[in-house]
């Protein structure tokens, strides 16, 4: 009897499993390192808030590890209940007294020593609900406006009640990762396009009717125009990649880090892993975060190839909406967009995010390990019929 042969082996996508390890274990020393010196003048304790990202990571393995057990066709008999909850969580965080306010913006829900994020559940559910739509649609989504109208209509309310937060970066995450499913799903050019031209009307309208949005857009265009002002974060933060060359100064011996970067262990968490590692760390960093789109795209191509369409289109979500938040995060931190509230996946400070991004990675594994149990099924037919 080998015992070996009684440990059960992953055997779906061990280089996806990997890349998502690699970039949580970046994480965590990223948090140790950002976070100590602001932990231990907020706090008296300078692991604080690595303590509290170790203990939001062993929820998110936790809560990633039961998404990965459950099988794909219980999550697409769920999503329509899993959106329902997701509007409930995104009303009741606006109410007075219920939802923890915190500079300026309504989006956290306290529970006891933790607090929820309800607008990180939402775009998971949101995601999970359109790609069940799209399967069940997928007719009318092909070749009638109206098989989109429902879509766009709860799309529609999602994205009224996250600007009523208001959190106009997750706005944009949700509205890009569903448009995005959309055109991936088939649907004609010409609606997609006539979308995303009313978005962009749209978002100019709501930059321009906020004067912070505005303040934040003229800062990113010229942040030395008001240095101490609206440029401050930026200038900081460009300051931390120029600090860090080729090599970095050293794990642990960022100076951006010491109250000179504000929100250095979330928004900003990658000048400071920048300023550390240098050019090599923050490019490794990229590198990891490419071949994870990537590998996750090629998982959606091979269920999409195979008639798993539900499961094409949770992969084709989720690699859009991973891209487009690491392009988001780090884009601002770099001058490169305005900067936004969001966090930069398996990174940076923030427990709902990294509690629904492992979710999400569980949930692609799971896809992974179906295809390739479907393959093998396969193969192993067609050797019995030859035989």
């Amino acid at each position: 009897m080998n015992p070996a042969a009684d440990i059960p082996t992953y055997r779906g996508d061990p280089i996806l499993l990997m890349l998502g390890v690699a970039l949580i274990s970046i994480g965590l020393i990223a948090i140790a390192s950002a976070s100590i010196e602001y932990s231990d003048f907020h706090f008296g304790n300078p692991w604080h808030h690595t303590e509290r990202h170790a203990m939001y990571l062993l929820l998110g393995l936790t809560a990633g590890g039961v998404s990965f057990i459950l099988p794909t066709d219980t999550l697409q008999r769920l999503s329509p209940w899993l959106l329902f909850f997701a509007f409930a969580l995104l009303i009741l965080v606006l109410m007075p007294g219920i939802g923890r306010e915190v500079h300026g913006a309504q989006r956290w829900l306290p529970l006891g020593p933790i607090t929820l994020q309800p607008s990180e559940f939402a775009k998971l559910a949101l995601l999970l609900y359109a790609a069940g739509y799209l399967v069940r649609q997928e007719d009318a989504v092909r070749h009638h406006w109206s098989g989109l109208a429902r879509l766009i209509g709860i799309l529609a309310v999602v994205a009224l009640l996250l600007l009523l937060e208001p959190d106009f970066g997750t706005t944009v995450i949700a509205v890009g990762m569903v448009v995005g499913m959309m055109f991936l799903a088939g649907a004609r050019l010409i609606y997609v396009i006539t979308m995303l031209v009313t978005v962009v009307i749209a978002s100019a309208a709501l930059v321009l009717a906020a004067p912070y949005r505005l303040a934040r857009l003229t800062a990113y265009q010229d942040p030395w125009a008001d240095p101490f002002g609206s440029g401050f974060q930026l200038i900081q933060s460009l300051i931390a990649f120029g600090q860090g060359e080729w090599l970095g100064v050293g794990l642990g011996n960022s100076v951006q880090k010491l109250f000179y970067l504000p929100m250095a262990h979330t928004d900003f968490v990658f000048s400071i892993w920048a300023e550390e590692t240098g050019l090599v760390g923050a490019t490794a960093l990229i590198a990891l975060f490419v071949l994870l789109v990537a590998r996750i795209l090629q998982t959606g191509w091979r269920a999409a190839s195979g008639g798993n369409h539900f499961e094409a289109y949770v992969c084709f979500g989720t690699a859009l909406m991973f891209a487009g938040q690491v392009f988001v995060n780090m884009g601002a931190s770099s001058g490169l967009l305005p900067t936004k509230g969001l966090t930069l996946p398996f990174v940076s400070y923030g427990g709902s995010s990294l509690i629904m991004n492992c979710v999400l990675l569980g949930i692609v594994l799971r896809i992974a390990q179906q295809l390739r149990g479907d393959s093998t099924s396969t193969v192993a037919s067609s050797r019995k019929v030859a035989t």
